[in-house]
């Protein structure tokens, strides 16, 4: 049976959840994100975008492009709490939803051509979710994950896009090899010196051919220029939290230690909040006692998944919880309340730099494992559990 999948996105998500809160932003050029001295652009709206400014710019530049732009910090709270009532909705609807980002859905709607008609069916969802939330979806229906990512892309509210399987090779050979998964900046000047810029260039091509260029992945970057896709729709469901705890070999009273080991953990909790596209707004500190008493400590914050914020919210609970200068056995942290989208908030720091330090670090480790590189303040290789 030929599968029928659904990509929904919320274009201009940020941007739109403001003006829902506040309906005198309608029309005016507005920046999301870090403060003019060394901040980034998180998200502008198509006002400010007809001036040049673009996501990731340096907002000082921004400001100089569009110098009437108004510069929102954002309120990632409001939008996951946004983003939640969307997928009650769309979950309340669709058979299985898979939550890609934080706006963003896929659908497997396999089947239900046989009593509504897959886009009438699709449609009216949209028409449902736009009453419902305030939020208008722009959305591509075809044959798999990747032809409904991209059919997305340019489609709008208005104009949603449905691509049938013999129209899917005539739609995407046109378009630039930077709408296909998985290519980079590297990959695109690769391929670019050899002539490659359309997808049906690359659909043409000899798969062993881009995998001997581009190693495994060749292979899977020339099936998704020929449409081919069997990647099913996942069930989306909400991740509760990410914990890790340390049992000392022997009791510990050494606060260098013990701190040591509690930064260790933090840095593998965010390398793993940031791998799964996740941030938390919850931190708890766990100490348990060599008489066997358990004692935690707790506090919320932003929405964030970078060590050096964590990393201070952690030490402080320590110093408020570890106050009875008795032998520790145990020690954890927890991060909880947790959603989607660490890539994006990421953004809303004040400091581009240090997510450019944590881009590099995290390339590090994905390539030759989480010890391989780390910061002082957690040196110590300690094994966890």
């Amino acid at each position: 049976m030929e599968r029928a999948i659904v990509h929904m996105d919320m274009h201009d998500y940020y941007i739109a959840c403001e003006r829902l809160a506040n309906s005198s932003l309608q029309q005016m050029p507005l920046i999301i994100g870090g403060g003019a001295n060394r901040g980034t652009v998180a998200a502008c709206s198509k006002e400010a975008a007809r001036f040049g400014v673009r996501v990731s710019m340096p907002t000082g530049y921004a400001l100089k492009l569009c110098p009437n732009a108004t510069v929102l910090k954002g309120d990632y709270g409001s939008y996951a709490n946004k983003s939640k009532e969307l997928t009650e909705i769309i979950k309340e609807h669709a058979p299985v939803v898979e939550k890609s980002s934080i706006h963003s859905f896929y659908l497997d709607i396999t089947g239900m051509d046989r009593f509504f008609g897959c886009y009438d069916w699709t449609k009216e969802l949209s028409v449902q979710i736009s009453k419902n939330s305030g939020l208008d979806p722009s959305w591509a229906l075809s044959v798999n994950k990747t032809v409904s990512k991209i059919g997305a892309v340019d489609s709008t509210p208005r104009t949603p896009r449905f691509l049938e399987q013999d129209k899917v090779q005539h739609y995407l050979n046109p378009l630039p090899i930077q709408r296909l998964p998985q290519i980079g900046d590297t990959t695109f000047q690769l391929l670019s010196r050899i002539g490659i810029r359309q997808i049906g260039k690359v659909s043409e091509m000899p798969p062993m051919v881009l995998q001997k260029m581009l190693g495994k992945r060749g292979n899977t970057i020339w099936q998704h220029a020929n449409g081919i896709d069997r990647e099913p729709v996942k069930p989306y469901s909400e991740k509760k939290a990410v914990y890790m705890e340390h049992n000392f070999e022997m009791d510990c009273i050494d606060l260098q230690t013990i701190k040591t080991q509690l930064m260790a953990m933090v840095e593998q909790l965010c390398f793993k909040l940031r791998q799964d596209n996740l941030v938390t707004a919850k931190v708890i500190v766990k100490v348990k006692y060599n008489n066997l008493d358990t004692e935690t400590k707790q506090s919320r914050l932003p929405y964030t998944s970078l060590d050096h914020i964590l990393k201070k919210e952690v030490q402080l609970l320590f110093s408020k919880l570890y106050h009875r200068r008795m032998r520790l056995v145990k020690v954890g942290v927890r991060f909880s309340d947790i959603v989607s989208g660490s890539h994006q908030i990421n953004l809303f720091e004040d400091t581009g730099e240090i997510l450019s330090l944590y881009n590099a670090l995290d390339s590090i480790r994905n390539k030759y494992g989480m010890n391989a590189v780390g910061t002082s303040s957690a040196f110590q290789n300690f094994g966890t559990k």
